[in-house]
């Protein structure tokens, strides 16, 4: 017990004397909203420029870094001020990418084996806090790693350790970090959700929560005065745990049997919002002051999103529902305004609308001027599904397409 306490000594003051940055999926606050300004109201014809991609066919440091691109996967990028950070599987094997903000390939660092099955590759973002970086493969092997080298400090994994209980398409969470805390989920019968020290990986809870497994989410932290609150999905179940013991304080049924809820939460002014998809639809809950209680004030049809986020602007909130963009008033849940375009994932910066469909294409959306597309082009490089987030960082726009990752310049 001595070794492991002085361990996470030496780890944390190690990682307070890095840099302190923090990225994670879905900007700061996971909501999708990135704080970047300044960038451009509308594009050149054919898009913004490109400033660089890291692909196949385009070197990133030397031909063996940069062979099989950044690898497979559908994870999103997280960027800091002099990095970016994503995953990828090559001939199997999980991958952590460090490239420098001209897209050259630091190095990669192999986190274990990675999800081959359907839709084959990398699921989730890392999450960079206090130099170190948390990663979970699509087998349920979380890692601990050094940001500037790349070494790896301690892993776990969900199923042989936790004996927790995979998902259809792999376990996709983009892990979430709280002080000293890492949160996860197996989705095992009485190992539901789990907190670990984010320095040794030493466990220090486990909640039954409703025994299920785990349905995609990238669970959210709310901030009470006097609790802290993780907010999650299970299978059919959206779940509400006390953040310092695991405690189930409160769950909500789905309407519908749909196992997949991949779209964080959003939480403003006492209110949780969330948008799931199989008909279950987007729904505004009101939280009791404590934490300990729920009360759902709307729930509406016209936004039903499995995978692909929401964001709220004002009192609006907007995103993809079937093939359509919507946005919906945050008071009453009744639909404000739509746009006709490929349903896809929806985030925002400086005031606009970002909208990539899973045809590849690219939109700037004004958000209060009847959802009006302001300018547009078209992912041509990488391969498969479009399902990777875009991230706004440092002026840039970053898609992941497969293989590929570009960063576009936006200001």
């Amino acid at each position: 017990m001595k070794k492991i306490i002085l361990f996470s000594l030496i780890i944390f003051c190690f990682s307070c004397s890095k840099n302190n940055e923090t990225a994670q999926w879905r900007g700061d606050n996971r909501d999708g909203k990135y704080l970047e300004t300044g960038l451009m109201k509308s594009w050149p014809k054919g898009g913004p420029a490109l400033e660089w991609a890291i692909d196949d066919s385009e070197s990133g440091y030397g031909a063996e870094q940069s062979k099989g691109g950044i690898g497979n996967g559908y994870g999103s990028p997280v960027v800091t001020s002099n990095r970016v950070y994503i995953n990828g599987e090559i001939d199997g094997i999980g991958y952590l990418f460090a490239i420098d903000l001209k897209g050259n390939i630091l190095w990669k660092s192999p986190y274990g084996k990675e999800w081959t099955e359907s839709y084959e590759g990398s699921r989730s973002a890392p999450t960079v806090i206090g130099g170190l970086i948390y990663v979970c493969s699509g087998l349920g092997e979380i890692v601990c790693f050094d940001a500037e080298k790349g070494n790896k400090i301690w892993s776990k994994n969900m199923i042989s350790d936790f004996h927790g209980k995979n998902t259809p398409f792999g376990y996709s969470e983009s892990l979430l970090i709280d002080d000293s805390t890492l949160f996860a989920s197996p989705g095992g019968a009485d190992t539901n959700v789990i907190a670990l020290d984010r320095f040794n990986g030493g466990l220090k809870w486990v909640s039954k929560a409703k025994g299920t497994i785990s349905a995609y989410c990238s669970p959210l932290m709310i901030k009470l005065a006097k609790r802290k609150l993780l907010v999650t999905f299970s299978q059919n179940e959206f779940l509400g745990l006390d953040a310092q013991d695991g405690k189930l304080l409160w769950s909500q049924k789905q309407d519908t049997n749909c196992t997949i809820h991949g779209n964080t939460p959003i939480f403003e002014n006492g209110f949780i919002y969330y948008s799931a998809g199989c008909g279950n639809g987007t729904s505004k809950i009101e939280l009791s002051e404590d934490g300990s209680s729920i009360k759902e004030i709307w729930r509406s049809s016209g936004l039903i999103n499995i995978m692909g986020g929401f964001v709220k602007l004002d009192n609006n909130i907007f995103g993809a529902s079937e093939n359509k963009w919507v946005s919906i008033d945050a008071s009453s849940g009744k639909l404000v305004d739509s746009l006709n375009f490929t349903k896809g994932i929806t985030i925002s910066a400086d005031g606009m609308l970002y909208c990539y469909n899973e045809k590849g294409e690219v939109a700037l959306v004004n958000p209060f001027d009847k959802m009006k597309i302001i300018s547009s082009f078209k992912i041509t490089k990488g391969t498969k599904e479009h399902f990777s987030h875009p991230v706004i960082k440092n002026g840039l726009l970053y898609i992941r397409h497969g293989k590929s990752l570009m960063a576009y310049k936006i200001k």
